[in-house]
């Protein structure tokens, strides 16, 4: 199941990463804008780094310090990973992790040219899993991470992967979904419920008590109290794109999968130059009947080594 899970996952944001979602949409800018990124925060950055993927802010949290080395898990196109950069300087390094192929090119496409046409010097990005992070022991002053630690299929292995990676008194700035009651079977069990955030959510208590086990202090996981609904704010956006490599059932299945990660635009919003992916009409189907806000929260996780 965890080996569909990710594969379910890889092309579904695959197919996000070849879209023209950015910053410049305004759906798009509205939704990072909901979730805490101030217009100044989103100027500062190449527009295609924002896809209307976040569930916050992770950077406004984590009192990010020049010269300190940070992680993002999930980076994307770089959203993070930027802003990051800003905070800790040119002796400091920015390091974003990330599964999908077309992702990781997106962020490094963004990187090398820059903003306003100067490239970011102390950024990385990496091919990789957040459960087998390509990084040394006690190498790390921060992980951040933004509505990805979700998808994980074994979160267990992510906390303790962040904290043999972090170094005595790093500290851990993430903004994730998590549930606040179970969720009904119909959402529990769905594939596409998994890939759009919601299903591999987990209680916030266990949350907690995960990043406990895990050897983290001082362990904080807060209700936000954003409303998830935010998302539709991506409706009428065009989002473009072209499935991922592939086999044909593959390219079907995952063909425009644009939207936000915790509630894609419903399908009659995705523009035309689009086919609809079975994956999006499945969940967006599922959102029409609960409230996702009913079950799940925006939550923002702080934890000390």
């Amino acid at each position: 199941m965890s080996e569909n899970i990710e594969q379910a996952i890889r092309s579904r944001y695959g197919s996000v990463a070849l879209s023209d979602l950015s910053s410049r949409h305004d759906g798009v800018r509205a939704v990072a804008e909901a979730f805490g990124y101030t217009t100044e925060e989103l100027a500062s950055i190449p527009a295609e780094a924002n896809m209307g993927l976040s569930c916050g802010n992770p950077t406004a949290t984590a009192n990010l310090r020049e010269g300190e080395t940070i992680v993002d898990l999930g980076s994307g196109g770089g959203l993070d990973i930027f802003l990051a950069a800003a905070k800790v300087g040119p002796t400091g390094r920015a390091i974003g992790i990330d599964m999908t192929p077309e992702m990781v090119e997106r962020a490094r496409r963004n990187a090398e040219h820059g903003n306003n046409g100067a490239p970011f010097t102390n950024v990385e990005f990496h091919l990789a899993t957040i459960d087998k992070l390509p990084l040394p022991d006690n190498s790390v002053d921060c992980v951040i991470s933004n509505c990805v630690i979700n998808l994980a299929p074994d979160k267990t292995a992510v906390f303790r992967e962040i904290a043999r990676v972090l170094k005595s008194g790093g500290r851990v700035a993430v903004s994730d979904i998590a549930l606040k009651k179970a969720l009904p079977s119909e959402l529990a069990n769905d594939i596409s419920a998994y890939t759009g955030c919601i299903a591999g959510a987990i209680p916030i208590a266990d949350y907690k008590r995960g990043l406990l086990e895990a050897g983290f202090s001082q362990v904080e996981v807060v209700d936000s109290a954003a409303d998830l609904n935010a998302y539709s704010k991506l409706e009428n956006q065009s989002g473009c794109c072209s499935p991922p490599a592939g086999n044909a059932s593959t390219t079907k299945a995952v063909a425009a999968t644009v939207g936000s990660c915790c509630a894609p635009a419903p399908v009659a919003t995705v523009s035309s130059c689009c086919s609809t992916s079975e994956l999006q009409e499945g969940l967006s189907e599922l959102l029409r009947r609960y409230n996702v806000n009913d079950y799940a929260a925006s939550v923002k996780v702080y934890a000390v080594k």
